[in-house]
């Protein structure tokens, strides 16, 4: 009697069981970013659900979920340029699926994971085989304007390829390159002579400024050298035309000399011990001597 009593009260709880097992069949659960395709005994139902609870729904569907929201895609190819060399070519593919058509994907081609395997990749592939032939030599895959053409024509190509099939590109992007090692080698090569180039012009330059600085030094010298004679000239003609005028001034007034006899005069009385003789006495004119010494 007991054990009945027992096993009535967990009948309660087996009842909620089954129905929320059974209910659950009743509505599905999206989650956010993503939505989900219902196939009916394999049959493909036309209308995705959206993320969020979805209710009421056929209990017998059986859900395939896709993921819309932003994805990247990493590829590395080896691509040909003009001229035979191969280029290793590392690309991001920025993409996200289009869940309205995700029932058509789920027909056609399948998963997501089938997607990129049967559409994506092989697309992007055959893309960067075919952009290396406009491409004359592997080292102009560093040009600037190459992988700016570069990343312009994969994006348009796989967009126009992929959008159909129910692949949104948005952007296809480098993010690395390598060539072949002998051609590292060369590029490194060509860098170390640049740089010995830009190294030889440094130095020739500073060459340059020195001896420039040196001309102007030497120009300087050379116009105070000039201001110095020129300042040493006007000195000696000032002399010369002093003398000249006094020439002129002795030889025009005789009046002059005897002034200046006198003056000497003058300043040797002052020394009461210099004895003084006249040359010439009986001149009218007679010069001094002074006698200096005994001896």
């Amino acid at each position: 009697m007991s054990q009945k009593i027992s096993f009535t009260k967990f009948i309660p709880f087996v009842i909620v069981i089954l129905l929320f097992a059974v209910g659950s069949r009743f509505w599905v659960s999206v989650p956010a970013g993503h939505v989900a395709v219902g196939t009916l005994f394999g049959a493909v139902q036309p209308d995705a659900y959206k993320e969020g609870l979805n209710i009421p729904v056929n209990p017998l569907l059986k859900f395939q979920k896709f993921d819309i929201r932003e994805q990247s895609h990493f590829e590395q190819a080896q691509v040909p340029s003009q001229d035979q060399l191969q280029t290793s070519v590392e690309v991001s593919v920025q993409f996200r699926l289009n869940g309205d058509m995700a029932a058509k994907i789920l027909q056609e081609t399948g998963t997501m994971d089938n997607m990129k395997q049967v559409h994506l990749v092989p697309k992007l592939r055959s893309l960067l085989r075919e952009q290396g032939k406009s491409i004359k030599r592997a080292e102009d895959f560093f040009l600037e304007e190459t992988q700016e053409q570069l990343q312009t024509d994969l994006t348009l190509g796989l967009a126009e390829f992929l959008a159909p099939k129910g692949i949104n590109v948005s952007a296809v992007l480098i993010r690395d390159i390598s060539l072949p090692p002998f051609i590292t080698k060369a590029i490194e090569a060509k860098k170390e002579r640049e740089q010995e180039v830009e190294k030889q012009k440094a130095e020739l330059e500073r060459y340059k400024t020195e001896q420039q600085q040196l001309i102007a030094a030497a120009e300087a010298e050379r116009k105070a050298a000039e201001e110095e004679a020129e300042k040493r000239r006007v000195l000696a003609d000032a002399q010369a035309y002093e003398i000249e005028k006094i020439n002129d001034a002795i030889g025009n007034n005789p009046n002059y000399v005897k002034l200046q006899s006198l003056e000497a005069l003058k300043s040797i009385s002052k020394d009461p011990a210099s004895k003084i003789y006249f040359i010439d006495g009986d001149s009218t004119q007679p010069l001094p001597l002074m006698h200096l010494s005994d001896k």
